[in-house]
């Protein structure tokens, strides 16, 4: 091919220029690549804007579409602009003017659009003949001082008009209407943030150059989102603005709203910032026809003019917090925002951080205010130059007159008067053009008035230019001015995820009292609400609570502690304190199943609260024992469980028929007590456990003694005044020394515990107790009878114990809970005082009747 190029019987030589292919395609991918980078894709760091957004805004104020004058047809816009500065496709400016008017798109929109501009839904803008727009007055504050040379302008497309190549925004537009843009080999993606807080941070930066991240955070808490919502987790957050790139999860605002009987429903009124909620609900939709999604029977869209109302209709049976966490893990009601601050810095494209963008906002004001100053200086001193020429001419009124009356041509005239009283050009002009009533002598104090506040203004324009501090203080003014206007308050808000270890930074360190009920309902009190009402504790025996219900654990934490919960499938959840609803003293609190995401069915059967997940001290000196129906124990170190999931992780890997009986936190040196249904225990050091990983499944604790046999409970046991208490199904039990049971080898059979017999039934619990416990009773006919613990004496091993309560008919015990005595004396008070309320007490009167409250003799 080169030969044929070089024949000069084909072509001359001197029309073709050999060149590399290779060479040439970088060369024009490179000047391709810029012209997107430069020219389309990225937003300039000053004002915000990309070109094709800058030409729309420009175009209007150079067609007039002010705020104060009426709409104008979008297609007389579109065209303006595609004429004299856009020379590209017609839709390209209307769809950025289109989304520049949407109020879902930008946190603070720029025109003020008359017709269909389309909808969240993702419909379609009306045609650009059929909508009409003007500027807003935020956008016109973008324009201001724009014909004052304070920006560079360029020639257009074909060199006929000029355009200029930033505006001398006096809002932080990068910052609170963000941008996006996919360019070559490069991306940005910056979300909205609000103006109060923006300017209040830019403000803190002109105080202080040298502020951090952290001091400019104090101001701008996150990104606003104009649909509102809420940023889930803090950390994404703190990486945007600390490196320029972040992911933030969004989420819809919800709330669980019951209705009916029994019956209830999700209700979101924001969604996350650019979802499209026709498609998310269609989506949702689809996902529950393919029961990929359990637990809602129908979907609707409320939606009018007032807002937006999203509804979703719970199965009677389902969970309605499960289901919301089920939506947010697979439908658009939680997203994710990539941050990724790209923009161009001097015509080169950089990441910027937040102390970066405000930077160079403020440099980009501060040559704005010093080109606006040096304009306004150049145009005084204009006018001064003209005034000073007619107080000459004023002063010299009737020479001026002679001189004028006896030239032949104004030319003469005006070189006469500059030759006569030392004038230039200019001002002989100006004289040859003042108007005769302009001799008066009201007009003429006028003309000296003028003069003087010119020269005041005059001084004061050079200080400005003489002085930064002066400037940065001008350029703070306007940005407090710009707050006055357009500041309003934050639509989205901050929630801090169960991840977010962060978190403890929001939330005060008080101690409270966290009160779990037998049935599962929990919450916490502050510790101060006990103490000001001096008592020891208080659950949710009040009037709101279930019937037969009370409080069985009662736990005081402080704030930034942990609880651990262990279910009878061998599962661990977490929940910081911080995280369990609040309640009053009198309040019910929230089935746990409500608060963490576990199924319904599934029981709860340890809570341990854990101080610290940090401390590696603390997580390597303490363990979690566990123990399972069948006989099997297992020690892990609390280190094991130091990474909280959300979705819970396994504790214990259960054997198929067994199920996790107990759970409890150790130092290593404690005494471990198993107790089975037959009657017999074990006593072994847990020392004689090995530590395991957290899947195993555990070792032989005890041996049962058929296979009908099963463990009925497991404790723990530091105290030495604690005493083990059993109790048999059929009323029975007693206490005994703990010094009674030998220490065995783990995995043997045991020793009696207490005398099983026709007349006693089956030992159906075990606890470690002292003189301040009461016992709380649970019978399978629903009655709940509490009995004080030192109401029974020490007794035996062996022996068959006392009569606790007098059982009716073919009547059993279901179950034994342990309370404090004098936590549960309160509660009693305070659970009986109106008649009405007493069915919330378990001391009703039904309870009573069946209430044996002194002890039988053996």
């Amino acid at each position: 091919m080169a030969e044929d190029i070089e024949n000069e019987d084909l072509i001359p030589n001197d029309r073709i220029i050999p060149i590399n292919i290779e060479e040439e395609m970088k060369a024009a991918y490179i000047d391709y690549s810029m012209s997107v980078i430069v020219s389309r894709a990225l937003p300039d760091v000053r004002d915000g804007l990309k070109p094709v957004h800058r030409r729309v805004l420009y175009g209007m104020l150079d067609l007039g579409v002010t705020s104060t004058k009426a709409h104008k047809k979008s297609a007389r816009i579109v065209g303006d602009v595609l004429g004299k500065y856009h020379p590209h496709g017609d839709s390209s400016v209307y769809f950025a003017m289109v989304r520049m008017a949407q109020p879902w798109s930008l946190r603070y929109p720029m025109v003020d659009g008359q017709g269909n501009f389309g909808s969240v839904d993702g419909d379609s803008p009306a045609a650009m003949r059929y909508t009409e727009a003007r500027l807003k007055k935020f956008a016109e504050e973008m324009l201001a001082d724009i014909n004052k040379e304070t920006v560079d302008f360029q020639l257009n497309f074909d060199d006929t008009l000029h355009e200029p190549t930033v505006l001398p925004t006096r809002i932080p537009n990068l910052l609170v209407n963000g941008a996006s843009g996919i360019a070559v080999g490069m991306a940005t993606n910056m979300p909205p943030h609000n103006l109060t807080e923006v300017i209040n941070a830019t403000v803190a930066y002109i105080d202080d150059n040298e502020i951090d991240i952290p001091g400019l955070m104090q101001h701008i808490k996150a990104p606003d989102f104009p649909t509102g919502g809420i940023i889930y987790g803090y950390s994404g957050v703190q990486d945007a603005f600390e490196t320029g790139r972040g992911r933030i999860v969004m989420r819809a605002k919800a709330e669980i709203e019951s209705y009916g009987n029994d019956r209830e429903r999700i209700i979101v009124n924001e969604i996350p910032y650019q979802v499209n909620k026709a498609n998310m609900i269609e989506q949702t939709a689809g996902l529950v026809n393919d029961k990929k999604l359990e637990g809602i029977s129908e979907i609707r869209d409320e939606s009018d003019r007032d807002g937006m109302r999203i509804v979703y209709e719970i199965k009677r049976d389902s969970n309605a917090s499960i289901v919301l966490n089920n939506l947010f893990k697979y439908t658009a009601l939680q997203t994710s925002f990539s941050v990724n601050n790209i923009a161009l810095v001097h015509g080169r494209p950089m990441m910027l951080n937040l102390k970066d963008m405000i930077r160079h906002f403020v440099d980009h004001r501060h040559e704005v205010v010093i080109r606006r100053t040096k304009y306004d200086l150049a145009e005084a001193e204009k006018r001064a130059h003209i005034l000073e020429g007619l107080l000459i001419a004023l002063d010299h009124l009737d020479e001026v007159i002679k001189l004028i009356r006896a030239s032949d041509t104004p030319e003469d005239a005006r070189t006469g008067l500059m030759e006569s009283f030392g004038l230039s050009d200019i001002q002989a002009r100006a004289i040859l053009d003042m108007t005769l009533r302009r001799l008066t002598g009201l007009e003429r104090d006028k003309i000296k008035e003028e003069y003087a506040e010119l020269m005041k203004t005059i001084d004061y324009l050079k200080s400005i230019l003489a002085d930064e501090s002066l400037r940065m203080k001008i350029i703070k003014d306007e940005l407090l001015e710009i707050l006055t206007k357009f500041g309003d308050e934050r639509r989205t808000s901050i929630t801090h995820s169960a991840e977010d270890m962060r978190m403890e930074d929001f939330i005060v360190d008080e101690e409270v009292v966290i009160t779990i009920s037998h049935e599962g309902y929990i919450k916490r009190t502050a510790l101060t609400e006990y103490r000001k009402q001096g008592r020891g504790g208080k659950g949710s025996m009040g009037s709101q609570s279930r019937d037969k219900d009370f409080i069985e654990h009662m736990i005081i934490a402080s704030n930034h502690n942990y609880m651990l919960f262990f279910t009878e499938s061998g599962r661990c959840f977490w929940l910081r304190v911080f995280e369990i609803p609040e309640g009053t003293r009198t309040s019910k609190g929230r089935a746990i199943q409500n608060v963490i995401n576990i199924p319904k069915e599934e029981n709860i059967k340890a809570y341990i609260k854990v101080v610290n997940l940090k401390d590696q001290d603390y997580l390597e000196n303490n363990f979690i024992i566990m123990c399972t129906k069948k006989g099997t124990i297992k020690k892990t170190s609390l280190e094991a469980y130091s990474r909280p999931r959300s979705n819970g992780i396994n504790a214990i890997n259960i054997n198929e028929g067994d199920q996790l009986l107990e759970a409890c936190m150790t130092n290593g040196q404690s005494e471990i007590v198993m107790a089975l249904r037959s009657g017999r225990a074990i006593r072994f050091n847990e020392s004689t456990v090995r530590p395991m990983g957290r899947t195993a499944t555990g070792v032989r604790g005890v041996t049962l003694a058929s296979e009908k046999d099963e463990v009925i409970g497991m404790i723990s046991i530091n105290n030495p005044e604690t005493t083990v208490l059993v109790v048999s199904e059929k009323g029975y039990g007693k206490r005994t020394d703990i010094d009674d049971y030998r220490v065995t080898n783990r995995g043997g059979k045991g020793v009696k515990t207490i005398n099983i017999t026709d007349k006693t039934g089956e030992l159906i619990a075990i606890k470690d107790v002292t003189d301040s416990d009461d016992l709380m009773i649970i019978n399978k006919s629903g009655i709940v009878i509490r009995i004080g613990v030192s109401g029974l004496r020490v007794m035996g091993r062996a022996t068959q114990g006392v009569r606790l309560i007098t059982l009716k008919g073919e009547d059993s015990i279901a179950s034994v809970a342990k309370v404090t005595h004098e936590d549960e004396e309160e509660e009693e008070n305070d659970g009986t005082e109106t008649p009405e309320k007493d069915n919330d007490s378990p001391l009703s009167d039904e309870g009573n009747d069946s209430t044996s409250s002194e002890p039988e003799n053996e």
